[in-house]
């Protein structure tokens, strides 16, 4: 009997999913995945990536080795989309930060600055967790 490790992104502790055979299909590995974590395939995808080397497993039909370890992330069905908007990165005074639009200082005499952000622990749980996801998804990206 031959095995895959598999841990979700945001768990500590590995799962194990056995085969026979010296190595599993993507899709057959996300099949057994989603059974045994109760996941439904018309919800989310899993994306599936190699623990050591990082590599992304984006091939359904690529063969995966047994005795691999894998990290595993629930996406939307359609991937993960980037974002239509640019973000200014500026750290100065006259920066707006989150905005979508670029700083315009053409006039140097304006005294209008925009408010500071609300600080961090005035997020909600959900929004913080939402906001560390892009963030990641962000780095993986770049």
């Amino acid at each position: 009997m031959s095995c895959v490790h598999y841990k979700f992104y945001s768990k500590l502790d590995y799962n194990t999913v056995t085969f026979d055979g010296l190595h599993i299909t993507l899709s057959e590995l996300k099949k057994q995945i989603m059974t045994r974590e109760r996941l439904k395939a018309t919800d989310c995808d899993l994306q599936i990536t190699n623990a050591q080397t990082r590599e992304e497993y984006t091939d359904e039909k690529a063969h995966i080795p047994k005795h691999s370890s894998v990290i595993v992330r629930r996406i939307p069905i359609g991937g993960v989309k980037p974002a239509g908007r640019t973000f200014i990165v500026d750290r100065s005074d006259s920066a707006v930060v989150g905005s979508s639009r670029p700083v315009c200082n053409t006039n140097p005499k304006s005294t209008h600055t925009p408010p500071p952000p609300p600080p961090l622990t005035s997020l909600t749980l959900p929004l913080f967790l939402a906001l560390v996801t892009f963030l990641e998804n962000i780095v993986l990206i770049m």
